[in-house]
């Protein structure tokens, strides 16, 4: 059956299966089609860290309290979370062309609503809607990567996919400071939303032209109380995290369990209803009956707790401790950026040959990075710190290209297509939890080291990297682990085969 083949080495044997199974050939604009979902994605990626840097203005400008302005922020990464898993699943039933579409429009006229925003309660609804738009936008990437590319193809696509993921994370501070240094005035912050819409309308425009169309999957088999689930455990997990400068951790430590036991619930509704014949949000066996996706996905979640976190903790230090511009902050941290992006082209060709291996020496080489950035920033002198690091921090950047990238190809090479969308999500949601844990973490231990020190802003943030460096130890531990089932070839039961009627729509589907 196309798209079904759930096993395979790196090469990704299922690729051939549905090749012949389906006789179609290669689609002609496939990667004309592959740059416009990348901008896109590189947009609602870029939201996520960009807008950090015009807080302060922005919060003056609107008269704004400190509580509202971070709403600013985590509203967006809260919504974005939330819809993921969901719309990767709409993508899936309903045409990932028509959603990617749709969430793409949205997400630029709600830029332009951000923008144009002029109170600050009209801007965070604003974000809130343009973080549905980002989520439900995310996972066609993913999706529609596994639609158009086969064999090595798609090892590359994922490999250009996976290093937009990591250098729009490390590239946001640098960004934000640039727009605000170019539309200089105190309204100059609004250049941070307006800059996405023609982007986004020239995306629009070239995506009708060059995306496959497809047809609908399963039309109408949608899962309402999976989409419940799901969401109440997510928010659970999120919100005190998203609100830990505002004292969630201390007021709503008790979502936590709650939003655990909610997910537990959420697993047993999907399972009892995967076992009636029915079309669950998320498949139970996507985690254990997938080769690599449970392994994949875990890793990407803990390598994330560490990397996400570092960025503000660089901006604190820089800004607050060196007295550099947002502009300068973003620059000095440039070469693991470039690192990053170099490393991920080229991990795409790679990974097909050394699989898991790839990604271990990508961590051991990350954590080698930024161990090494932490300690020249503590012990060399101020003036020269920066310099010394750029090395280290480039090197820190290779190593994340070998992981985000690789890990992306090998979570996804062997998820069937008609799941595709669903399985993107799921993984952008841990991405996306890990990510929320380690901004709350890490820059709350940095503050925490300078209450300490006495304000030693050199000795906090080599506390603070490099607990973000010793955090990626566990994903390091999922990488090695998985990389020893590999060699031993063991392998899990895969999925059960799709009914007769997902097969008649993944060839019409196809036949497009």
């Amino acid at each position: 059956m196309d798209g079904e083949t759930t096993t395979g080495g790196p090469q990704g044997r299922g690729d051939g299966a549905e090749r012949a199974g389906g006789g179609e050939r290669p689609d002609p604009n496939r990667w004309r089609a592959l740059w416009v979902t990348l901008v896109a994605g590189f947009m609602t990626l870029l939201d996520v860290t960009i807008v950090a840097v015009a807080l302060p203005s922005l919060q003056r400008d609107l008269h704004a309290s400190a509580a509202s302005v971070q709403w600013v922020v985590s509203g967006y990464t809260l919504a974005f979370a939330l819809t993921l898993v969901t719309a990767g699943r709409l993508g899936d039933a309903f045409g990932r062309r028509r959603l990617f579409l749709a969430a793409l429009a949205a997400f630029v006229l709600c830029s332009a609503a951000a923008g144009a925003a002029p109170t600050v309660t009209l801007l965070v609804v604003a974000r809130l809607a343009q973080g549905v738009a980002a989520g439900s936008l995310a996972p066609q990437n993913s999706a529609l990567i596994q639609q158009m590319f086969h064999g090595a193809e798609r090892a590359r696509a994922f490999g250009l996919f996976g290093a937009t993921v990591g250098v729009s994370s490390a590239v946001g501070p640098v960004v934000g400071g640039l727009i605000l240094a170019l539309a200089d005035g105190p309204q100059g912050w609004r250049w941070i939303f307006y800059v996405n819409v023609p982007v986004g309308v020239l995306a629009l425009l070239l995506g009708s032209r060059l995306l496959p169309r497809t047809g609908p999957r399963h039309r109408g088999r949608l899962d309402p109380g999976g989409v419940v689930l799901l969401g109440a455990g997510i928010l659970a997990l999120m919100l005190p995290l998203v609100l830990a400068e505002a004292g969630g951790l201390g007021r709503l430590w008790w979502l936590f369990p709650a939003g655990a036991l909610v997910l537990a619930a959420f697993v047993a509704w999907e399972r009892r209803l995967a076992a009636r014949g029915g079309a669950p949000l998320l498949e139970p066996r996507l985690l254990t009956a997938t080769r690599g996706y449970g392994a994949g996905a875990g890793l990407a979640a803990l390598y994330f707790v560490g990397f996400s976190g570092v960025w503000l903790v660089f901006a604190l230090f820089f800004q607050n401790g060196l007295g550099y511009s947002p502009l300068a902050s973003g620059l000095a941290v440039t070469p693991f950026a470039v690192g990053s992006a170099i490393a991920a082209a080229a991990a795409g060709r790679l990974v097909g040959r050394l699989g898991r291996l790839l990604t271990v020496w990508g961590l051991v080489a990350v954590m080698a990075g930024l161990g090494g950035t932490a300690l020249t920033l503590w012990l060399a002198p101020a003036d020269r710190a920066v310099w010394i690091a750029a090395p280290l921090l480039f090197a820190g950047g290779l190593g994340s290209g070998c992981v985000i990238s690789p890990n992306i190809t090998m979570t996804l090479r062997n998820v069937p297509v008609r799941m595709a969308g669903a399985a993107g999500g799921a993984l952008q949601t841990g991405q996306r939890l890990g990510a929320a844990v380690g901004t709350a973490a890490l820059p709350g231990l940095f503050h925490l080291a300078l209450h300490a020190t006495g304000d030693d802003y050199h000795r906090a943030v080599a506390i603070a990297v490099g607990s973000g460096a010793a955090a990626m130890l566990c994903a390091l531990a999922v990488a090695v682990a998985d990389r020893r089932r590999d060699r031993t070839g063991e392998r899990p039961d895969p999925l059960p085969r799709p009914s007769r009627g997902h097969c008649r729509a993944d060839h019409a589907d196809r036949a497009r």
